[in-house]
């Protein structure tokens, strides 16, 4: 037990010092470490964890979809591999690569500038990109009637001249290092001002005067450029980097399964429309200015308000419910559907009936009725399964399916010898196939033919936006 102690405050330490570039010598009890890691089989758990950040880029919340570049090519890549995507964020580099060496994480997916000193501890993958890091700083008051020289005369061109300067960076960030740097090649020193607060924030504040600089990824400053017109980011502090996600030191496989897949798909159509429409689309700075940004906003619809009233009466998290919604109308009120489902819950007009929904296209009165429908189906299943996250998957079900369709999956699954209370590989696996002749005239089942990838797919994917919310949005 003291021995693995020792081992991992060795690692740590190692991290840190690799991480900020200040070790010179090798740590002997890592290097001999190296060749027999523990890695996980993700293949084996169906599953690949990552951890990534949370910018206007990477991995965001937009009018309720997860979006980002780093997310879209996660996806991809999830789907290469034939496994589920499970993404933990962290905007802490430092953290991040503890994630990889010591937790959970099979795959760091961040913009990480390839360096000697990382791949002593990480192995890296193809590079997905490549940029350069400059400083942010506001032109001068009237720049729109100077020339550019003029503008100049106000501003940081020469990295020498910022000795002496307070810059405001992202705690733990790969800015961190690289000012730190900067200052033994200048031979002067930076004020280096870290804070809990992202990039895009930060630029903010250099737009808005409350800081004199920051320092950003050029793609994802040019990103903001587009909508913050008196940040200047002329000033590059880094030359050209190579950016790559980074994984476990020695685990090759799946390093070689990331390098074949990124190198086909970097020489696609597929591969530029993604990179132009998180870079270079204006539509995306028109994104992060919108109230339904949810990474600076925190606000997922204009009827959150509604939504976290109304989640109460049922016991779930706001988010969850609004995942539901999103799932059924995009948040969208006026919304019907071609089998006669109407509102932003898409209540059939027999079941707002049943539930007292007077006016079926206002928001409230269908988010109410809607919640009173949740509330019923919670009874109906809470004697037999007890377990209010499993109990969970059963309601969703129910709301997309009707109940009487997932009763007949239960028998089914009680007859097969499955557990009629589980639903992941027991009753989801039935109602999956509902629309097989086997199962729906088998004697059991008293409600028919069921479309049962509809109900299946229902409730994976809004728990998996329920978990890209949690991810963004805190409670």
């Amino acid at each position: 037990m003291e021995r693995r102690k020792k081992q991992r405050i060795s690692s740590f330490l190692f991290l840190v010092c690799a991480l900020t570039f200040s070790c010179v010598e090798e740590n002997e009890e890592f290097k001999q470490q190296e060749g027999n890691p523990a890695i996980p089989h993700y293949s084996e758990r169906g599953s690949i964890t990552v951890v990534t950040d949370y910018n206007s880029t990477n991995y965001f919340v937009y009018r309720g979809e997860p979006m980002g570049f780093q997310y879209e090519l996660l996806n991809l890549l999830a789907e290469h591999l034939g496994v589920e995507l499970e993404i933990i964020v962290n905007n802490s580099l430092e953290e991040s690569f503890d994630c990889l060496l010591n937790g959970p994480c099979d795959l760091l997916a961040k913009n990480i500038s390839i360096t000697r000193e990382r791949r002593r501890i990480v192995d890296f993958t193809e590079p997905h990109l490549q940029t350069r890091q400059v400083l942010v700083q506001r032109k001068p008051d009237g720049w729109q009637n100077m020339t550019g020289q003029e503008i100049d005369q106000h501003l940081i061109r020469n990295a020498l001249d910022l000795g002496g300067k307070t810059i405001y960076v992202q705690r733990n960030s790969a800015y961190v290092s690289r000012l730190s740097n900067l200052m033994e090649e200048i031979g002067d020193t930076i004020i280096i001002n870290e804070v809990d607060i992202v990039t895009e924030q930060l630029i903010t504040m250099v737009a808005g005067g409350q800081i004199a600089y920051t320092v950003a990824d050029e793609n994802i400053a040019r990103v903001n450029h587009t909508y913050h017109r008196d940040i200047d980011i002329g000033t590059a502090i880094s030359f050209t980097q190579n950016q790559a996600w980074a994984v476990r030191k020695g685990d090759v496989s799946l390093r070689d399964s990331i390098d074949i897949w990124l190198m086909d798909f970097k020489s696609t159509r597929e591969y530029r429309l993604l990179y132009n429409k998180y870079f270079r689309n204006r539509r995306t700075a028109q994104m992060v200015q919108s109230e339904l940004y949810a990474n600076n906003s925190g606000r997922l619809s204009p009827y959150d308000d509604l939504i976290r009233k109304y989640s109460e009466q049922v016991d779930w998290d706001w988010r969850l419910l609004a995942s539901l919604i999103y799932q059924e109308s995009n948040f969208r009120h006026d919304v019907e559907s071609w089998a006669g489902a109407r509102g932003l819950m898409q209540l059939m007009p027999a079941t707002a009936e049943q539930f007292g929904v007077r006016e079926i296209s206002d928001p409230e009165d269908n988010i109410r009725g809607g919640v009173r429908y949740i509330r019923w189906l919670d009874q109906r299943f809470r004697e037999n399964i007890p377990d209010e996250d499993e109990r969970l998957k059963f309601i969703l079900a129910s709301y997309n399916a009707g109940i009487g369709h997932v009763l007949d999956a239960r028998a089914l699954a009680r007859k097969y010898e499955r557990d009629p209370d589980q639903w992941n590989e027991n009753v989801d696996y039935f109602i999956l196939n509902k629309s097989d002749p086997k199962y729906y005239l088998d004697p059991v089942v008293r409600h028919g033919y069921a479309r049962g990838y509809e109900p299946y797919r229902f409730v994976g994917e809004i728990l998996n936006r329920y978990s890209h919310y949690k991810n963004i949005i805190t409670d």
